[in-house]
């Protein structure tokens, strides 16, 4: 299977918002974007709400049934490893292979050893743009990674007992440090010697991406690095066989809005893919909708933040690597429940020229969601009879917050 060189995951924290994300995608097309969705969830996400790999496809499958949809789309199971990918054999056709906890991990000191010596001729080798590899960069990658990569070896066999027609990412965001260039270059490189034709490759970058908020960190130091990881995956496809369909993928990559126009210009330059993960911004949107909506809509959304205030430590903590929120910078739950529908709206979309948003508490919104789920019929109600609201700020976020400014 052959990744499109522009894709984009769209999480659905409840299944709800498949039609209404795909019409962004139509829209897209329209003004002449041609991407493609990929509808993710991860084991975590799939506990916590109830749901299974089989109800996203079924969403992803329905809403491109019902708009008539053409140009492809895939479920992804997302952050997935030899533990839990049995799960997500029969529905999935993308997989997003997870091995940050191996990594920086070494493997053995012959293992590390044999692949200084298979390599040695990367040494000296020396890339426009990044600089020569040597032979120390070897073994420090493969102390770091080698041991990571086999585990992708591993789950990547076990996926192919059941089927052979897939899409394989390889996930290291979500570790202790980013990695340079020419460790990205030695990673592709164990992929490779692994046998894993991977099409999409996550690493993490320097600086900040925090879930559902902008990105933190040094702009034009992030261009230099993403270029830098473009020319080494030019260089992996030519060099290591893998597939010419392989490009980046960059996580927790909603709301980045510093960084779109980078992106775009960088991928356009390269005639390079990308692949960028929105994951929770949807269910954001959806309590944006349920608020802006008044009446009772409001009142959920009310409700939602003071039952989660003083689950702050448990709600946090699953995604503490990912959050950077100032709790004295929340509000209090009884000035909430004096907000207007304007001013909860103004508090957690994100809009940064508005002086009422708040970014604390639109992080903290965004790792709540375990309380919609505790509310069931009374939260999946509110969207059903708000539907109208929901669904317009579902798609309008895709098409022109994401979508828009990432490729046109």
């Amino acid at each position: 299977m052959r990744i499109e060189p522009l894709t984009i995951g769209i999480g659905d924290r409840f299944g709800k918002e498949g039609i209404a994300q795909l019409k962004a995608f139509v829209a897209a097309e329209d003004l002449g974007i041609r991407a493609v969705p990929v509808w993710n969830k991860s084991n975590r996400e799939h506990t916590i709400i109830g749901s299974e790999p089989a109800d996203v496809l079924a969403e992803g499958a329905g809403a491109v049934e019902a708009l008539g949809w053409k140009n492809g789309f895939h479920i992804d199971a997302d952050h997935i490893g030899l533990g839990n990918v049995d799960r997500f054999l029969a529905a999935s056709d993308f997989f997003t292979i997870d091995v940050a906890d191996f990594s920086g991990q070494p493997a053995g000191a012959a293992e590390i050893e044999a692949f200084v010596a298979r390599h040695d001729g990367l040494a000296g080798r020396e890339l426009d743009g990044i600089g020569a590899v040597s032979e120390a960069d070897l073994r420090s990658a493969a102390t770091k990674y080698l041991l990571a990569m086999q585990e992708a070896g591993k789950v990547y066999r076990h996926i192919l007992k059941s089927k052979d027609n897939m899409i394989v990412e390889v996930s290291v965001d979500e570790t202790d440090r980013p990695q340079s260039p020419v460790e990205l270059l030695l990673i592709l490189r164990m992929i490779a010697d692994e046998g894993i034709p991977v099409q999409t490759i996550a690493p993490k970058f320097t600086g900040e991406f925090y879930k559902g908020i902008d990105y933190v960190g040094d702009v034009d130091r992030f261009a230099a690095e993403f270029e830098a990881d473009l020319i080494v995956l030019k260089f992996a496809i030519r060099e290591f066989g893998l597939p010419e369909t392989l490009k980046l993928s960059v996580h927790s990559g909603s709301d980045k809005f510093s960084l779109y126009p980078v992106i775009n210009r960088l991928i356009k330059k390269h005639g390079a893919g990308l692949h960028l993960k929105t994951a929770g911004t949807t269910w954001l949107e959806e309590v944006i909708g349920l608020a802006e909506s008044g009446g009772s809509g409001l009142e959920v959304a009310k409700e939602i933040y003071r039952l989660a205030r003083p689950r702050f430590d448990e709600l946090v903590k699953p995604y503490a690597p990912v959050v950077a929120i100032d709790l004295a910078r929340l509000p209090d739950p009884a000035e909430v429940e004096r907000w207007d529908a304007g001013g909860y709206v103004a508090a957690l979309r994100h809009d940064q020229s508005d002086p009422r948003y708040n970014l604390n508490f639109r992080q903290f919104i965004h790792v709540s969601f375990r309380i919609a789920a505790e509310l069931g019929p009374r939260y999946l109600d509110a969207l059903d009879a708000n539907r109208e609201v929901i669904a317009r700020n579902v798609c309008d976020n895709l098409l022109i917050r994401h979508l828009v400014p990432l490729f046109r």
